[in-house]
């Protein structure tokens, strides 16, 4: 390998938080001269997300709807996805592959190989269902540990998903860190907070445990506005008193919704990181979130905290909440300072210094990646 890294391959999806970590760590090495193909498995980027890989230099988007690893009937997949990926390795020729998944880091692609664990199928079932994955996930369960072993380094977005990796899989026999998640700081607020509580999330998406605040809802005096994705067939959250559900919205509608509710609430089940709960924090928003190990180690002291089987308690927190302005300033303020923890460049120049140490260029990238903050 060369001295200096020029060329990354990257996995991907465009369902949901992978997709905004890939285009900004994308964003991050063409600070650094750095190109990217990014490889797009599962449901194809819409429009929106395509122009908005389009306006990223140097990067370069591989779509194929090959099923993702932790997708029903994925088995059949996996190895016609390898073949495509070896492929594009081969044409392409990276220096390093960064691989948002696990299964395909088994591949024989002859240059370092990062695993970053965003989520998996087994820590999200025993968080939903508190108990392991039925057999029919055996498949899976074996290529992750596969891969798992197989990666040159692990990375993971807190220290709760790396202890779950190890909890699920058992201990790992590569070198693993943690590298938390980043977001471009938001811009100053243009007005004043709107007296609304905001959710975001796949509502079909049991670990955001959506439908505790769509029944809290009902006891409170504000209006609850939830932006995600719904889920059809399964009662429609927007029949309950209290609830708008604004649908899927893009960056821009997304950061005008943070900017105007006053509280932001996630009573979440499972959370590997929360992309959400900091934009949300970096916009103000006083936050009520889901009492679970990844949450209370970022936002411990900047955020309220209740158990996600309480529902009852979901309610009377934010009721008091919305019943005292100085006590949400407060929190917003809070939130707002934790949230500068957490900016997208020292994400960047965490994993292009990590990338540095596993083969790639040999120098701190930190003056490097100020498309990031951006």
């Amino acid at each position: 390998m060369s001295a200096g890294l020029r060329r990354v391959l990257m996995t991907a999806d465009a369902v949901g938080g992978v997709w905004t970590y890939s285009l900004g760590m994308a964003a991050g090495l063409a600070g650094a001269g750095v190109a990217v193909d990014l490889a797009v498995m599962g449901p194809p980027p819409d429009r929106p997300q395509r122009r908005a890989a389009a306006a990223i230099a140097g990067l370069t988007l591989h779509v194929s709807t090959l099923k993702l690893e932790w997708m029903e009937g994925a088995a059949a997949d996996l190895a016609e996805a390898g073949e495509w990926l070896l492929d594009l390795a081969a044409r392409t020729r990276p220096d390093l592959v960064h691989l948002n998944g696990y299964a395909h880091a088994v591949l024989p692609f002859g240059v370092p190989k990062l695993v970053a664990a965003h989520s998996c199928v087994w820590s999200w079932w025993r968080a939903v269902h508190r108990e392991d994955p039925p057999p029919a996930w055996e498949h899976y369960t074996r290529a992750v540990a596969a891969g798992l072993r197989a990666a040159d380094h692990v990375v993971a977005p807190s220290a709760a998903m790396l202890a779950a990796l190890v909890d699920c899989y058992g201990p790992l026999r590569v070198p693993a860190s943690v590298i938390p998640n980043g977001s471009p700081p938001a811009p100053p607020a243009a007005a004043p907070k709107r007296d609304v509580v905001l959710a975001a999330g796949r509502v079909w998406d049991a670990a955001k445990n959506i439908a505790a605040l769509v029944t809290a809802a009902r006891e409170l005096s504000w209006p609850v506005w939830i932006a995600g994705d719904g889920a059809p067939g399964e009662g429609r959250p927007a029949d309950c008193p209290g609830v708008t559900m604004l649908g899927r919205l893009d960056p821009a509608a997304m950061a005008e919704a943070y900017a105007a509710a006053a509280i932001y609430a996630l009573p979440a089940r499972y959370e590997p990181f929360g992309l959400s709960v900091l934009e949300a924090a970096q916009h103000g928003c006083a936050l009520v979130l889901g009492d679970i190990p990844s949450l209370r180690e970022n936002w411990d002291g900047a955020a309220l905290f209740v158990h996600p089987s309480d529902g009852q308690a979901l309610a009377v927190t934010l009721a008091r909440l919305i019943a005292d302005a100085g006590a949400r300033a407060e929190l917003g303020a809070r939130a707002r300072a934790r949230a500068e923890r957490f900016p997208l460049a020292r994400t960047c120049a965490a994993v292009l210094d990590l990338y540095a140490r596993l083969g790639g260029a040999g120098r701190s990238h930190d003056k490097e990646i100020r498309a990031c903050a951006s």
